[in-house]
């Protein structure tokens, strides 16, 4: 049967309370600190929204620009007034905060030309460890065997996901999977964060954790005891609690995940989906996340909307032909993609969450004052050669 998408690194969160602190290891204690007093705020003080600047600082750092202009021509001053942008804090960031991507994590996906001829590719950021690294290897066994040749994206569904695959349900007719593929558990779909919690007084002032994560919001509704934030620049969640703490990627728009039946199949990465929709983060730790589209991907959500079960296309001539999938270090060197991400740990980045969660340039007249995790949206460009 072919597998459908169900039916329907350092931890760094600050208190400004005191220098003086003392630590203990967090690994597997402690769950009340993730309530909503705990964990990324304290009543009276500002939340951080990443590893670089508390907010109070980049509250400073913006209004220096006006300090500076002050003596300046009307005119001068005028133009510095504006407010900053989430793109204009993007522009000024330091060229030392952008992470390069390897070749070697991204999937090239060619689609057949569209009925005008034009080409249409789609690129895929495959998932650092620790996270889904059982399905990312499976992923790569599939591209180098180029598995996916031939296949096609034969399931599109309004708001929700573009599935691609071999797409048969019959077993006898499905195409065979190359040797090397494995079995993932259930239990891969987070993986273990260990936490120290640093405390004066009885109060947590800072807590550090492994692998990294900059926290964006003091609660999460899709964690019973945990917020979300962000790992080496991808959305994730995280979770204090006694049986251990774990951590796992969410779900976003944009998000790659590995389609499967009913558990406890957890699929092989053969069938892959990316989500065209409001972010489904009831998915989350049920579906294994393996990467994100970083580019084309309007090569899947601008496709037809399937019209059979599950939104299957129940006409083959709707489903769109797979001419290749590679692994980017597969390509000639001139071909290689090359991008860059701005690291999630980084000044600039924390004052784009602040930014992003703070509007008041001409277009806002009211600010939200928080955000959520999937609307962030990470920036990542392509590279300069």
């Amino acid at each position: 049967m072919a597998e459908r998408v169900g039916f329907e690194p350092t931890i760094r969160f600050w208190r400004i309370h005191t220098f003086q602190a003392c630590a203990f290891d967090h690994s597997a204690t402690a769950p009340h600190l993730l309530g909503r007093r705990g964990l990324a705020m304290r009543r009276g003080f500002r939340k951080r929204a990443g590893g670089g600047t508390p907010a109070h600082m980049i509250t400073t750092r913006l209004a220096a620009f006006a300090l500076v202009f002050a003596a300046s021509p009307l005119g001068a001053q005028e133009k510095a007034a504006e407010p900053p942008t989430p793109a204009s804090v993007v522009a000024a960031s330091q060229a030392s905060e952008w992470k390069a991507i390897d070749p070697a994590e991204l999937l090239v996906m060619d689609l057949a030309p569209d009925a005008t001829g034009a080409k249409r590719q789609v690129i895929v950021q495959l998932m650092p460890p620790p996270f889904s690294q059982g399905w990312v290897g499976n992923i790569r066994t599939l591209a180098k065997a180029h598995w996916w040749d031939g296949t096609s994206v034969y399931r599109v569904v309004d708001n929700w996901v573009a599935q691609w695959g071999d797409g048969e349900d019959d077993p006898k007719k499905a195409k065979p999977l190359p040797a090397g593929i494995t079995k993932v558990p259930e239990s891969e779909y987070t993986a273990p964060v260990s936490c120290k919690v640093y405390l004066f007084e009885k109060k947590v002032i800072k807590e550090e954790c492994d692998p990294p994560f900059t926290a964006l919001e003091p609660i999460d509704p899709y964690v019973l005891k945990g917020q979300a934030g962000f790992a080496a620049g991808w959305p994730v969640a995280v979770a204090l609690q006694g049986e251990g703490n774990r951590t796992w990627p969410v779900h976003c728009y944009g998000g790659v995940g590995v389609a499967r039946d009913l558990s406890p199949d957890t699929g092989t990465g053969a069938e892959l989906y990316a989500v065209i929709g409001h972010a489904p983060r009831q998915l989350d730790r049920n579906i294994a996340v393996v990467g994100r589209v970083i580019e084309g991907i309007e090569n899947l959500s601008t496709l037809p909307r399937g019209k059979g079960a599950q939104g299957v296309y129940d006409d083959p001539a709707l489903r769109v032909p797979i001419v290749s999938l590679r692994l980017g270090n597969e390509l000639p060197a001139a071909e290689q993609p090359r991008f860059e991400y701005l690291a999630s740990d980084s000044r600039s980045f924390a004052d784009y969450i602040h930014v992003k969660a703070n509007r008041n340039d001409a277009f806002y007249k009211v600010s939200a004052g928080g955000i959520d995790v999937c609307n962030v949206q990470v920036p990542i460009r392509r590279a300069k050669k």
